[in-house]
């Protein structure tokens, strides 16, 4: 819940809050900034966690409100002046500038972008020259998260794993190609009921790489992230050409409770749907993933 001088903000008041800000945001579009680059992904893989270490970061501007503005996948429609409004001033940055001598840099994080059909063309357009970060995880476990999460939100209302897996083809049949086919379209199953393809790395890389050239794409293994967080972190300051300035608090963020683990047959039945797609993946680190080690 948001929170104004240490007191809790009504969630009804906090819309209010949120839609003062990016009505004033729309209007003074002009004087903010776009982003430099994105975390895109990949879902329930340690994203929100990276996203408040480089949020601390003297040099990097968060977005004003929303970690994930979500405007590339399902809100291209209200227009760039729209997504502008999300982001700091022109004003704000020349003070960071002028405090540390150097030009701050501006993200949002919004994993879907990675699987959005449509996405990576139109912040090739619109963010030319745009990087991008993508963190990946133990697909196995990356889809049991997922199922987990989606339940908790609401938005799965199949609670079983294994049932929600066979589920997946027939949600998700002719989505990507309607997507592609109609702009404006919306599909919810795709958006969260992707359990395995969202596992799936390589092949969404490849796709994005075609279109904004993989030399602008950094992959982290999350494993690396939460292990040797300090080393992980200077290389993604590093790819993003920053000086290290501060030292985070790292921490695990918007973790779930554990729950049962999935039976051994299932657990060896995703092992091997993603084996090949995990020896792609291994082109994109530079290493074994950790999974596999």
């Amino acid at each position: 819940m948001l929170k104004i001088s240490g007191e809790k903000v009504p969630h009804q008041l906090k819309r209010v809050i949120h839609l003062g800000s990016r009505s004033y945001g729309r209007m003074t579009a002009a004087a903010r900034l776009l982003p430099s680059f994105l975390l895109c992904g990949g879902q329930r893989c340690g994203s929100t966690s990276l996203y408040r270490a480089l949020s601390s970061h003297p040099a990097i501007l968060k977005p004003v409100l929303h970690k994930g503005v979500h405007y590339f996948d399902t809100n291209y429609r209200r227009g760039l002046s729209w997504y502008r409004g999300h982001f700091p001033t022109r004003l704000t940055a020349k003070r960071v500038s002028d405090g540390l001598g150097l030009r701050p840099m501006v993200f949002e994080s919004s994993p879907y972008y990675l699987y959005h059909p449509l996405a990576a063309e139109r912040f090739a357009r619109d963010l030319p020259g745009v990087k991008l970060i993508v963190l990946v995880r133990d697909p196995v476990e990356r889809a049991y998260s997922h199922h987990a999460h989606e339940v908790a939100r609401g938005f799965e209302p199949i609670l079983d794993f294994r049932a929600a897996l066979d589920a997946e083809p027939k949600r998700l049949y002719g989505q990507d190609a309607r997507l592609r086919r109609e702009p404006d379209y919306y599909s919810f199953s795709h958006q969260h009921h992707g359990y395995l393809s969202r596992g799936e790395y390589a092949v969404h890389l490849e796709r994005v790489a075609g279109i904004v050239g993989r030399e602008r794409i950094l992959v982290i293994d999350s494993h690396d992230f939460f292990t040797e967080p300090g080393p992980t972190y200077d290389r993604v300051l590093g790819f993003l050409g920053l000086p290290s300035l501060h030292t985070p608090a790292f921490g695990k963020h918007n973790a779930r409770p554990d729950r049962p683990s999935m039976t051994p047959e299932l657990r060896d039945e995703l092992d091997s749907h993603f084996r090949p797609h995990d020896e792609a993946l291994s082109d994109w680190l530079g290493h074994t993933p950790s999974w596999r080690r």
